[in-house]
């Protein structure tokens, strides 16, 4: 038999914990008014169905995306990796998400950045100072392997939906655009030196 109503509900026994049945039978359940407690009759005792708050700091849960395939881009205007998104949906609007983006990329003569975005908020960004460019990463080797990953605590505050994502860009000191390739080394040719690689990004909720 199931309950299937948006207006009703189950209702077990109401009482006090002096004023529990006198000869209850198994699997009896009862709610306590003065101990809000909701108990159930095991045959010999009375047991209490627990339930506790998770405390602040408790991982409610963890989502997380893997790229596997590689990602270019030539362009010093901030852009969408394909692919390297994640979604969660906080059970509180006092829940922080922690952001783990795992990110390598080969740039050319220049600088490679990342930025990490909230829907379309970007966040954990550096301040604004003249003509610097805001980054979550960045990176000044020229034709060698560059690490963005990075770590962030956000505090999104709802309890809807919330994506994040990853923009990369690169730029020389002309303003000028460089290649960036997320996802392999060298020039990605066929060739025993060069390799592929995953990037990542792992979100988790924490009880706040």
């Amino acid at each position: 038999m199931s309950i299937s109503a948006t207006t009703r509900g189950l209702r077990p026994g109401v009482c006090t914990s002096t004023t529990r049945p006198a000869s209850p039978f198994d699997g009896m359940m009862i709610y306590e008014t003065d101990t809000n407690l909701v108990r159930i009759w095991n045959g010999s005792a009375w047991k209490t169905l627990s339930y506790s708050d998770p405390t602040n700091g408790t991982v409610l849960q963890i989502v997380s995306t893997t790229k596997t395939d590689t990602y270019s881009l030539t362009s010093t205007t901030y852009t969408d990796v394909t692919g390297l998104t994640a979604s969660i949906t906080p059970t509180s609007t006092s829940s922080k998400v922690f952001v783990m983006v795992s990110l390598i990329a080969m740039q050319g003569t220049g600088t490679a950045m990342a930025k990490l975005v909230r829907g379309s908020t970007d966040i954990c960004i550096g301040d604004a100072a003249s003509n610097r460019i805001r980054a979550s990463a960045a990176s000044y080797k020229t034709g060698i392997n560059t690490n963005l990953s990075f770590q962030f605590l956000d505090s999104p505050a709802t309890t809807s939906s919330t994506t994040y994502k990853i923009q990369v860009k690169g730029q020389n000191s002309s303003a000028a655009a460089i290649n960036i390739l997320v996802g392999a080394t060298g020039d990605d040719a066929d060739r025993g030196d060069n390799a592929r690689y995953p990037s990542t990004i792992t979100l988790m909720e924490i009880a706040g």
